[in-house]
């Protein structure tokens, strides 16, 4: 029998003799994951299941998710099996009307969400955040034998993962602070998911060519790359501060280059604002974003937890502008543990204008020392190998799961 005993909250890359981390594969193992409402909860479920596929091709893995959410899309063009179940979401504030209703919602979704659990029969039942994951990872524990296991990609959890984490058996979080806001005896610091193909090697000079081919062919040491990222579906704040800088900062500095994600929404009018230029890439998603990251030099971003995680595996230098309406304050607390961690430049909303933006990718662009300062802290605080220790985790608790038999 497998004995894993797990100590106390620690870093997956400090595993002790204490530990046992089995990787034997394990032909009927049922693995469900509740994902959904945003890449930053869809992304690190996709990056472990391609690493518990990798670990075993035999494991089973269903997706629960809602018929509207971008989970719906993302996940079957990831290759995985999806089925949408109804969730229901907290309004904000909590003590708005709408919610008085809504244990009635989260009880009739239960019921529905636990036919699904009882047809497919899991092992695990792993949460990755989100009201998605609610009715799902609940209703898990009313089959016996199921193992529940949640990861928290923010420095401060939220509502949802922080009220289930009550019965999971397994918690990952991605940052040290973190551990206070869960039971440390089922806590592990594990880092955050990275996607299969951030963590390949691509050669700088590769993305260069992809989006910049002319640039590239000539073989321009001295060209700089900044890379904007507004989140799918776009920042208006950062995309109005570049719309209002970047032509005159591209006439100034002839070597500098921007790849400009706008995000899905406001593609349309930026691109019908936005002068055309040779040393410009505007898009409204990247699909390629090992080639962006692999091309830019410098990264202007909002503070989601994945996309933190994403510029540390990385090693990019970063200024982070922080969305002010996220629950909980997650993107300003990220920003700041990324301050601490890796020298990340932080700008407030309130406080951003098209000059102080300019002004701080100047600096950090025409400072060499400072960029390799940047880049090396962000190298040290890295976990890129988190979702291959987290799906050795849950191969393990999977092996100890009853799932042969398991009735109510």
């Amino acid at each position: 029998n497998l004995n894993l005993k797990i100590i106390s909250c620690l870093s997956l890359d400090q595993t002790d003799q204490n530990q046992s981390i089995s990787t034997k594969p394990t032909n009927d193992l049922r693995i469900i994951f509740a994902a959904g409402g945003t890449g930053g909860h869809i992304y690190p479920a996709v990056a472990i299941a391609d690493e518990l596929k990798n670990i075993n091709p035999n494991v089973q893995i269903l997706f629960l998710g809602t018929e509207n959410g971008m989970e719906s899309t993302a996940i079957p063009s990831s290759g995985y099996d999806f089925k949408p179940i109804q969730a229901f979401p907290l309004i904000r504030p909590l003590i708005s009307p709408q919610n008085f209703l809504f244990p009635f919602y989260l009880i009739k979704s239960m019921v529905y969400t636990w036919k699904e659990l009882r047809d497919f029969n899991p092992n695990v039942v792993f949460g990755t955040g989100g009201y998605v994951s609610a009715p799902v990872c609940l209703s898990a524990k009313v089959l016996k034998g199921v193992k529940l296991v949640i990861q928290e990609q923010n420095s401060v959890p939220g509502l949802a993962n922080w009220a289930i984490s009550f019965f999971a058996d397994m918690v990952f979080v991605a940052f040290p602070s973190t551990v206070k806001y869960f039971r440390k005896d089922k806590c592990i610091v594990s880092g955050n998911p990275i996607r299969l193909s951030l963590r390949r090697q691509v050669s700088k000079a590769d993305a260069r060519l992809h989006f910049f081919p002319k640039a590239a062919k000539n073989r321009n040491l001295e060209l700089k790359v900044v890379l904007i990222l507004g989140g799918s579906l776009g920042a208006n704040a950062i995309n109005i501060a570049i719309l209002n800088m970047y032509y005159q900062m591209l006439l100034e500095h002839k070597y500098m280059y921007i790849i400009w994600q706008t995000g899905v929404e406001a593609f349309t009018e930026m691109e019908s604002l936005v002068k055309s230029h040779s040393r410009l890439v505007l898009m409204p998603f990247l699909h390629k974003m090992d080639l962006a990251y692999a091309a830019a030099d410098l990264v202007v971003s909002r503070a989601g937890a994945m996309t933190c995680s994403e510029i540390l595996a990385t090693g990019k230098p970063s200024i982070l502008i922080p969305s002010p309406n996220v629950a909980e304050g997650h993107q300003e607390k990220n920003a700041s543990i990324m301050s601490d961690l890796a020298g990340s430049q932080v700008i407030l909303e309130d406080e951003l204008e098209s000059t102080t933006l300019r002004t701080a990718i100047e600096e950090i662009l025409g400072d060499e020392r400072q960029m390799a300062n940047m880049h090396e802290r962000a190298m040290k605080a890295a976990r890129p190998e988190a979702s291959v220790e987290i799906a050795q985790y849950v191969m393990s608790l999977g092996e100890l799961s009853t799932a042969k038999g398991r009735r109510l």
